[in-house]
């Protein structure tokens, strides 16, 4: 029981810590209901552990009804995460939630099918989740990442990420912008009609270059569609800047 106040008082400083909308202890133990049904699922994963599943999940079923937040007792959370707002969350049964995440209103880390075992996703310290995203299958996301609002994520998230995007894809590693690199990273419609858009624009580039008897240039522009794959981490991008794991072989 210690330790449930210990793990309480934690939470409620996160509160502060994390939200500028926090006032005063009265408001945030009151008023916060991303903290109600986080206490709730303390009580219930402990009924879980003991092996009282089905009273444990019934009384999930009463914090859902009054929090609109669905947590599975059998999902393990660790301390201090922040759920703000909260409404329309739900987090699976075998979801592991590291130390310090946050998680906004409209957040699943849900399954991808009826496969058993671990099914559900993996969040390591200090993961940020944007409202509407969701987090599908047995996958890991790193410590420190960030997941934008809306993303779908459906592999594994190396630390320090920030990923956007359906199906979701890294724009930001350890501080440094990435670009897309592989167009069977991206597994969208529009991102395939501009690679393919890209490659014949620098086959009529080409063509009218030999035409013209001119040099081809690029264009002094920043967004990048990657067509080369033979590039290496750590390498230099084409304007010489360090940590761009990839080569410019169009830009537009």
């Amino acid at each position: 029981m210690a330790g449930f106040f210990q793990s309480a008082r934690e939470d409620i400083a996160s509160v502060f810590d994390r939200d500028p909308a926090a006032k005063s202890w009265f408001e945030v133990v009151t008023c916060y209901p991303g903290l109600h049904a986080l206490w709730f699922h303390r009580i219930n994963h402990g009924l879980w552990k003991h092996g009282l599943r089905t009273t444990s999940r019934f009384f999930s079923q009463i914090a859902r009804f009054f929090f609109a937040i669905e947590i599975h007792p059998g999902a393990e959370i660790g301390r201090r995460l922040f759920i703000d707002h909260g409404m329309g969350i739900i987090i699976g049964e075998t979801t592991v939630i590291g130390d310090d995440c946050t998680l906004y209103q409209g957040v699943t880390l849900g399954g991808t099918g009826k496969e058993t075992g671990k099914r559900h996703p993996t969040l390591q310290n200090g993961v940020f989740v944007g409202a509407g995203a969701k987090i599908l299958g047995n996958i890991i996301v790193g410590e420190n990442c960030r997941v934008g609002a809306g993303s779908v994520v459906l592999h594994n998230v190396p630390p320090n990420s920030t990923i956007v995007g359906v199906p979701g894809h890294i724009v930001l590693r350890a501080g440094k912008r990435v670009v897309i690199n592989d167009p069977k990273d991206v597994r969208d419609p529009f991102s395939d009609v501009l690679i393919k858009l890209a490659r014949e624009v620098k086959e009529l580039r080409q063509q009218v270059a030999e035409l013209t008897h001119q040099p081809l240039t690029e264009p002094d522009v920043d967004v990048a569609i990657i067509l080369d794959r033979s590039a290496e981490a750590g390498e230099q991008d084409s304007k010489g800047e360090p940590g761009i794991a990839v080569y410019y072989d169009y830009q537009i």
